[in-house]
Protein backbone atom coordinates (compact mmCIF):
# COMPACT_ATOMS: atom_id res chain seq x y z
CA UNK A 1 0.00 0.00 0.00
CA UNK A 2 1.92 3.60 -0.88
CA UNK A 3 1.11 6.02 1.88
CA UNK A 4 -1.76 8.44 1.54
CA UNK A 5 -0.71 10.92 4.02
CA UNK A 6 -3.50 13.40 2.68
CA UNK A 7 -5.91 10.89 2.64
CA UNK A 8 -4.73 10.25 6.56
CA UNK A 9 -4.88 14.04 7.37
CA UNK A 10 -8.46 14.50 5.71
CA UNK A 11 -9.75 12.05 7.83
CA UNK A 12 -7.99 13.65 11.02
CA UNK A 13 -9.69 16.88 10.04
CA UNK A 14 -13.26 15.85 9.77
CA UNK A 15 -12.89 14.00 13.63
CA UNK A 16 -11.73 17.52 14.86
CA UNK A 17 -14.11 19.26 13.05
CA UNK A 18 -16.54 16.91 13.55
CA UNK A 19 -15.43 16.25 17.53
CA UNK A 20 -15.56 12.53 17.23
CA UNK A 21 -13.18 10.62 19.24
CA UNK A 22 -14.06 7.49 17.65
CA UNK A 23 -12.93 8.74 14.02
CA UNK A 24 -9.68 9.72 15.38
CA UNK A 25 -9.20 6.86 17.36
CA UNK A 26 -9.31 4.61 14.39
CA UNK A 27 -6.95 6.80 12.65
CA UNK A 28 -3.93 5.08 14.84
CA UNK A 29 -2.65 1.53 15.76
CA UNK A 30 -3.90 -0.19 18.77
CA UNK A 31 -0.46 0.67 20.11
CA UNK A 32 0.61 4.11 18.79
CA UNK A 33 2.10 6.91 20.77
CA UNK A 34 0.50 10.31 20.86
CA UNK A 35 2.68 13.02 22.12
CA UNK A 36 0.56 15.97 22.41
CA UNK A 37 3.49 17.87 24.30
CA UNK A 38 6.87 17.27 24.21
CA UNK A 39 7.56 17.31 28.04
CA UNK A 40 4.56 15.23 29.34
CA UNK A 41 3.62 11.62 28.44
CA UNK A 42 2.38 10.49 25.29
CA UNK A 43 -1.46 9.16 24.99
CA UNK A 44 -1.06 5.36 24.46
CA UNK A 45 -2.98 3.15 21.79
CA UNK A 46 -6.16 3.63 20.19
CA UNK A 47 -7.89 4.14 24.03
CA UNK A 48 -5.35 6.64 25.28
CA UNK A 49 -6.26 8.87 21.69
CA UNK A 50 -10.35 8.30 22.62
CA UNK A 51 -9.98 9.60 25.76
CA UNK A 52 -7.09 12.55 24.97
CA UNK A 53 -10.04 13.66 22.18
CA UNK A 54 -12.97 12.93 24.36
CA UNK A 55 -11.46 15.23 26.95
CA UNK A 56 -9.56 18.12 24.93
CA UNK A 57 -12.36 18.35 22.11
CA UNK A 58 -15.30 18.95 25.06
CA UNK A 59 -15.52 22.56 25.27
CA UNK A 60 -14.48 23.14 21.10
CA UNK A 61 -16.58 24.52 18.27
CA UNK A 62 -16.58 26.18 15.03
CA UNK A 63 -13.62 23.90 14.65
CA UNK A 64 -11.67 24.75 11.13
CA UNK A 65 -8.92 22.81 10.67
CA UNK A 66 -5.91 23.09 7.53
CA UNK A 67 -3.13 21.55 7.02
CA UNK A 68 -0.15 22.56 4.65
CA UNK A 69 1.65 19.82 2.03
CA UNK A 70 2.95 17.14 3.48
CA UNK A 71 6.47 16.37 3.35
CA UNK A 72 7.26 12.49 3.17
CA UNK A 73 10.08 10.43 3.70
CA UNK A 74 9.17 6.39 3.74
CA UNK A 75 6.49 5.91 6.52
CA UNK A 76 7.24 9.17 8.15
CA UNK A 77 5.80 12.44 7.42
CA UNK A 78 5.18 16.31 8.53
CA UNK A 79 2.73 18.80 7.89
CA UNK A 80 2.02 22.32 9.07
CA UNK A 81 -1.91 22.80 10.66
CA UNK A 82 -3.54 25.54 11.41
CA UNK A 83 -7.21 25.53 13.21
CA UNK A 84 -9.43 28.31 14.05
CA UNK A 85 -11.93 27.58 16.67
CA UNK A 86 -13.82 28.76 19.83
CA UNK A 87 -12.44 26.97 22.73
CA UNK A 88 -15.54 27.61 26.15
CA UNK A 89 -16.78 30.32 23.71
CA UNK A 90 -13.34 31.91 23.32
CA UNK A 91 -12.41 32.69 19.70
CA UNK A 92 -8.91 31.26 19.05
CA UNK A 93 -6.20 30.36 16.78
CA UNK A 94 -3.86 27.47 16.64
CA UNK A 95 -0.67 26.72 14.44
CA UNK A 96 0.83 23.75 14.65
CA UNK A 97 3.52 21.15 12.86
CA UNK A 98 2.77 17.11 12.83
CA UNK A 99 5.47 14.54 12.82
CA UNK A 100 3.86 11.52 11.77
CA UNK A 101 4.75 7.25 11.55
CA UNK A 102 2.74 5.01 9.76
CA UNK A 103 2.29 1.25 9.41
CA UNK A 104 2.30 -0.60 6.53
CA UNK A 105 -1.81 -0.45 6.65
CA UNK A 106 -1.87 4.01 6.80
CA UNK A 107 -2.61 4.10 10.02
CA UNK A 108 -0.59 6.54 12.38
CA UNK A 109 2.11 4.66 14.73
CA UNK A 110 3.86 7.50 16.37
CA UNK A 111 2.37 11.47 16.06
CA UNK A 112 4.09 14.53 17.76
CA UNK A 113 2.55 17.47 17.68
CA UNK A 114 4.29 21.24 18.26
CA UNK A 115 1.59 23.72 18.98
CA UNK A 116 1.38 27.62 19.04
CA UNK A 117 -1.90 29.48 21.07
CA UNK A 118 -2.97 32.65 20.17
CA UNK A 119 -6.45 34.31 20.94
CA UNK A 120 -8.66 35.78 18.36
CA UNK A 121 -9.24 34.31 14.55
CA UNK A 122 -6.07 34.54 12.58
CA UNK A 123 -5.57 33.69 9.07
CA UNK A 124 -2.29 31.91 7.95
CA UNK A 125 1.02 34.11 6.80
CA UNK A 126 1.72 34.38 2.99
CA UNK A 127 3.39 31.03 1.54
CA UNK A 128 2.30 29.24 5.08
CA UNK A 129 1.86 25.52 4.42
CA UNK A 130 4.31 25.03 1.66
Amino acid sequence: MALDVTDWLDRYRVAWETRDPDAAAALFTQDASYREEPYAEAFQGRSGVHDYWSRVTATQSDVVFRYGEPVVQGDRAAAEWWTTMRNGGVEITLAGEFWLRFDADGLCSELREYWHFAEGHHEPPAGWGR
